[in-house]
């Protein structure tokens, strides 16, 4: 996935975000809905999260130094990381809590600000509204995803991706699609049967949707920070640039790394042909190094340790 698709999906996301905010936030001020309070909470949160997003890629794109050697591009995965815990905290949690005094204001026979405003209609149209923002920042977030997905599935796609942003754009999007249409069952229902419980069980499934979403976001991201290795794909390229290369008999081991989404690490042993000349040693590992870069341009640090292959006699003698 390109740094720039990504960026595109994430900007999308952060319009539609901002502008759906400031009018949930004006449909609650008139109406008091607990669920148009939890999404225009959840838009924030969104927003400050593709804030952090955009913030990730730009700090992975500062040059290394003599404490980072190999550069800043987990910026990328830390930065998701923390979209997860803003969405579980800010998001998920406000919501059930919302959702919580909402009952107990039922239960203590409060007066339902909703049912008695005269702006009623407002949550409804500011609701549709949002489904529509939201879902052209959705199909960005689809199309700018079709390329690197190939013929793996969405979920497939969400687990293995080692680039962040889209991954967390699609189950932002998807969460507020379905958050949205929540809140629009919730505020309706209550409008037609006079109950303002429909608002609040709206509101709580707003927030169990935001705590599964977040968890799942916390769990692939968690995974990349610990460090992956490149992909089943990159891994073949590599092994095979390296198996083909002059003077190389065949990969002893071979480990990878993802610096970041878009920069590996290899570190391999390799059998070379018995030799006394340090020079053709040399020349050795400069083909194989840059067979390697050739056939997988994401290996940015890569580390070749020569041998001799000391089983080789007795695969011959076999």
């Amino acid at each position: 996935m390109s740094a720039q698709g990504g960026n595109r999906a994430v900007i999308a996301a952060l319009t539609a975000n901002a502008f759906i905010a400031a009018t949930k936030f004006v449909a609650w001020g008139l109406t008091g809905a607990a669920s148009m309070l939890a999404e225009a909470v959840h838009s924030v949160a969104d927003t400050g999260n593709q804030i952090l997003l955009l913030r990730g890629g730009a700090a992975a794109k500062h040059a290394a130094t003599p404490e980072h050697p190999f550069g800043f591009g987990r910026a990328r995965f830390i930065n998701a990381f923390l979209v997860s815990v803003i969405l579980f905290s800010l998001g998920g949690l406000f919501a059930l809590y919302e959702a919580y005094h909402k009952v107990e204001e039922v239960i203590d026979g409060h007066p339902n600000e909703l049912l008695a405003s005269q702006w009623w209609w407002v949550p409804v149209v500011v609701l549709m509204l949002a489904i529509v923002a939201e879902g052209f920042s959705f199909r960005t977030a689809i199309r700018e995803s079709v390329a690197s997905k190939g013929r793996q599935s969405w979920l497939r796609f969400i687990q293995t991706a080692k680039a962040p942003e889209l991954p967390v754009i699609l189950l932002e999007d998807f969460a507020a699609l379905l958050g949205l249409s929540f809140a629009l069952v919730g505020v309706g229902m209550t409008l037609i049967t006079h109950n303002p419980l429909w608002d609040a069980a709206g509101t709580a499934l707003i927030g169990l949707l935001l705590i599964a979403v977040a968890v799942t976001l916390a769990v692939e991201t968690r995974s990349l920070l610990l460090g992956e290795s490149a992909t089943v794909e990159a891994t073949a390229r590599i092994t095979g640039a390296l198996s083909g290369a002059d003077g190389v008999g065949r990969v002893i081991h071979l480990k990878t790394l993802h610096l970041g989404p878009d920069e590996i690490l290899v570190a391999a042993k390799i059998a070379v042909e018995p030799t006394e000349s340090a020079v053709r040693v040399a020349e050795i590992i400069d083909n194989a190094e840059a067979a390697i870069r050739a056939s997988e341009p994401m290996v940015t640090a890569l580390y070749l340790e020569p041998d001799i292959d000391r089983d080789a006699p007795k695969q011959q003698a076999e």
